[in-house]
C-alpha cells in the first residue's frame, strides 16, 4: 500500500516547524524547523523565509498530498491592495494597545443605558456586551485592539488597509502561491482563508453565529477617517473566508511549494490557531484541559457549547472540530523559569535542585510573576514582585522554589477560571517546553490539585495541523484517530497552602 503523506506547519512566536506525517498513522516521517526574530512585532516575510527553510530541512514537500497551518493567534497582518504588508505585524504579546482595549470596553459600555440585568458600572457593562457580541472582552492581545492602535497612531496606514489577516492566514495564502504584486495587478486577496478557531481570537468574529462584525472594525477605524468613511472602508476590507473544520480551501498549494509529485496537487486545510491545533494534536475531548507552558501559559478546555464569561477573564474561542475552546492565557509562561535562572545564575537542573531544598510555600516567599505585564488577570502595566521575604527565609532555595510555584500558581489561576464557568475538569494534560522542567513536574500535581498526565514531548501544534490535513484529505466526518503517548502520570500530595499564599499576595 502506497504511503500517503500530509504536512502540518506550526508558525509560532519563536519559529516555524514543518512536520511531514503518515496520513494513516500519524507517524513522523520528516521534520524541519527555522527560527523567527525575537520581539513583539515582525515583518511577516521572516515567517515565509522560515517556512521555506523548515520545509527544505524536512526534505521538501513535493510528495505531500495535503497541508494545513497552525499559527500564533491574534497577530495583526495588514495588507494593501497589491498584497504588500503595510507595517510590521503586531504580535499577540505586543501590549501597546492596552489603552485601546480599555477604551473599547468603555465605549461599548457607554453606548446605551444599562438594560435590566446589566451592571451600572460602565466597564463591567462593557465587558459583558463584548462577551455577548463576540465571546471575549478586549485585552491588548487581540487583533481588533491592534487595529485600533494603528488607527489612532498611524492613520495613514489605517487608511491603506485592503485586507486584515492573521499569521496562519497569511502564510497559507503565500503557500497557495500568492503574494505582493505590482501596481495595477490583482493580488487575489479574495483567496485568503481562515478557520473558526483563529477568527474567534480577533474579537471581530462571532463564532457562535459564524459572522464577522464589520461594525466593530468600523468603530475603531473611525479614529483615522471619520464614522461615514470608516463604515464604507470596513465594508470593503477583505477578511479571510472562514472555513469549516474539515473544509478544503478553494485554492491549492503552489506546485513549486508542495504536491509537485502528487496527482491533483496538494490540497490545503483551513488551518487554525495554535491553541486549538494543539488540542487537536492531543486528541482532546470534552472534560479535558491542556496546560501549555511555552512563551505564554495557556489553559484550554474543550466545550460542546459556546462559553460566555461575562467578567471577560476567559476567552470564548472556537476549536478546530466544531466545538468551543474556553481559554485562559498568561503572557508570562516558561520565561518565568528563565528569569529565575538568570537571577540565581544557574541552569535548569540547578534551579530544580535548589527548589528541592525548599518546602511547599518556600517558607513564605511568594513570586507574583507578571514580568511583562499580564493578560490573566488583565494587568498590562504590572511588574513581577517577590513577597514575604525575611532575614530568615531569603535563601536561594526559597527563591528558586518561589519562581517555580509562581509559574504553576499562575496556571492554577487559569484552571480555576475555567472551573468557575461550570466546566467539569476530568483530565489535565501538561505540555510545552516548560513541562520539561523537573521542578515543574514535581510540584504541578500539588499546586494544581490533581494528577497530571504528561504526553510525550512533541510538536502538538504541528501534529494537530497534520491531523487536520489528513482529515480534509480523507473526506470523512471525523478526524483520523492517531495514538497519543502518555509518558507519565504525575501524582503527589495536594499543597493548597501554596496557592492560598499566592492568592493573598496577588490580590
Amino acid at each position: 500500500m502506497t504511503q500517503v503523506l500530509v504536512a502540518g506547519v506550526d508558525t509560532s512566536t519563536q519559529s516555524t516547524k514543518v512536520r511531514v506525517t503518515d496520513a494513516a498513522t500519524g507517524a513522523l516521517v520528516r521534520f524541519g524547523q527555522a527560527k523567527h526574530p525575537d520581539g513583539t512585532s515582525a515583518n511577516p516575510e521572516y515567517w515565509w523565509e522560515a517556512f521555506q527553510t523548515a520545509a527544505e530541512q524536512a526534505g521538501g514537500l513535493d510528495d505531500v498530498a495535503a497541508l494545513a497551518v497552525g499559527g500564533q493567534q491574534h497577530g495583526m497582518v495588514l495588507l494593501d491592495r497589491q498584497g504588500h504588508v503595510i507595517r510590521d505585524a503586531m504580535l499577540w504579546n505586543d501590549i501597546s494597545s492596552a489603552p485601546q482595549a480599555a477604551a473599547l470596553i468603555e465605549r461599548l459600555g457607554a453606548a446605551s443605558p444599562a438594560e435590566p440585568g446589566e451592571p451600572e458600572d460602565v466597564v463591567a457593562r462593557g465587558k459583558q456586551r463584548w462577551v455577548k457580541a463576540v465571546g471575549s472582552s478586549p485585552v491588548a492581545s487581540y487583533t481588533l485592539t491592534k487595529v485600533a492602535w494603528v488607527a489612532e497612531n498611524e492613520p495613514e496606514n489605517a487608511r491603506r488597509i485592503a485586507a486584515i489577516c492573521l499569521p496562519h492566514d497569511w502564510l497559507s495564502w503565500r503557500i497557495a502561491g500568492y503574494g505582493p504584486v505590482e501596481e495595477g495587478e490583482d493580488a487575489h486577496l479574495d483567496t485568503l482563508f481562515t478557520d473558526r478557531s483563529d477568527a474567534s481570537g480577533t474579537i471581530y468574529y462571532d463564532a457562535a453565529h459564524g459572522e464577522y462584525r464589520r461594525d466593530l472594525i468600523a468603530m475603531v477605524l473611525a479614529a483615522a477617517e471619520g464614522e461615514g468613511d470608516a463604515k464604507a472602508h470596513a465594508d470593503a476590507i477583505v477578511l479571510p473566508e472562514v472555513l469549516g473544520p474539515r473544509d478544503v480551501a478553494a485554492v491549492k498549494a503552489s506546485p513549486t511549494i508542495a504536491g509537485k509529485n502528487v496527482e491533483g496537487g496538494c490540497i490545503l486545510g483551513p488551518g487554525g490557531g495554535d491553541n486549538a491545533m494543539a488540542s487537536l494534536g492531543l486528541g482532546m475531548n470534552v472534560g479535558d484541559v491542556s496546560v501549555s507552558l511555552g512563551t505564554s501559559g495557556v489553559a484550554a478546555a474543550i466545550a460542546e457549547n459556546p462559553v460566555y464569561d461575562l467578567t471577560g477573564a476567559i476567552s470564548g474561542f472556537a476549536d478546530c472540530t466544531g466545538h468551543y475552546l474556553p481559554l485562559a492565557c498568561t503572557i508570562n509562561g516558561s520565561r518565568i523559569s528563565d528569569a529565575g535562572r538568570a537571577a540565581l545564575g544557574v541552569d535548569y537542573d540547578e534551579l530544580a535542585a535548589l527548589a528541592a531544598q525548599s518546602v511547599p510555600g518556600a517558607e513564605g516567599v511568594t513570586l507574583i510573576p507578571y514580568f511583562d505585564g499580564e493578560r490573566t488577570p488583565n494587568r498590562p502595566d504590572a511588574t513581577a514582585t517577590l513577597h514575604g521575604m525575611t532575614l530568615h527565609n531569603t535563601t536561594k532555595a526559597n527563591i528558586a522554589r518561589a519562581f517555580v510555584e509562581g509559574l504553576l500558581c499562575s496556571q492554577r489561576d487559569c484552571l480555576e477560571l475555567i472551573r468557575s464557568l461550570g466546566a467539569d475538569v476530568t483530565r489535565v494534560l501538561l505540555i510545552g517546553g516548560g513541562a520539561k522542567s523537573e521542578a515543574v513536574r514535581a510540584y504541578a500535581p500539588g499546586v494544581l490539585g490533581m494528577d497530571i498526565e504528561l504526553p510525550a514531548t512533541d510538536e502538538y501544534v504541528a501534529i494537530g495541523a497534520a491531523r487536520q490535513a489528513a482529515w480534509v484529505l480523507s473526506g470523512k466526518t471525523e478526524p483520523p484517530t492517531w495514538p497519543l503517548t502518555i509518558e507519565e502520570t504525575l501524582t503527589g500530595d495536594a499543597t493548597p497552602q501554596v496557592y492560598e499564599q499566592y492568592v493573598k499576595y496577588r490580590g
